[in-house]
């Protein structure tokens, strides 16, 4: 069942099983607000069990542009459309965050960022990527880094 991530007050459902889960839950709440703010969006997620095309989606792109496979086991998962980008997320019981910014319009950007919560370390298989920090009063700070997709999917 699908539930709205609330950025104001900060929940910790459907993230419990995660060592960093207050860092986690924040780093949601982040995302939740950026996409309010921005595109007026409520910002929604389901358990991953219930979300298999989309976390296929994910991870045959990961694997297809990158060969990376997360060893992690995914806890949530949205996707949704805004505007003309189809964006889709996966949160990972250790912390990382993976994001899919997919524009369907040809020659428009196309992208997989990964996000880390504050206090875990970075997974082996994203060991090649370098991180940026940025500060967030909802997440502590977040480290990033991502590629650009450069086939169809």
């Amino acid at each position: 069942m699908p539930h709205v991530v609330d950025f104001v007050t900060v929940s910790t459902a459907g993230l419990e099983t995660s060592p960093v889960v207050d860092a986690l839950a924040g780093l949601r709440a982040n995302e939740a607000r950026y996409f309010k703010n921005k595109y007026d969006h409520t910002f929604e997620v389901q358990p991953a069990k219930d979300a298999q095309a989309t976390l296929d989606w994910v991870n045959r792109i990961l694997e297809d542009e990158r060969g990376i496979v997360i060893a992690s086991k995914p806890l949530e998962v949205t996707e949704f459309q805004v505007e003309n980008v189809r964006w889709a997320y996966v949160f990972y019981e250790s912390g990382l965050s993976i994001n899919v910014l997919y524009t369907l319009d040809d020659g428009g950007k196309r992208a997989v960022g990964f996000k880390l919560s504050d206090g875990m370390e970075v997974p082996e298989e994203l060991g090649a990527f370098k991180f940026a920090r940025q500060k967030s009063k909802l997440a502590g700070t977040i480290r990033g880094s991502y590629f650009v997709i450069k086939n169809e999917y």
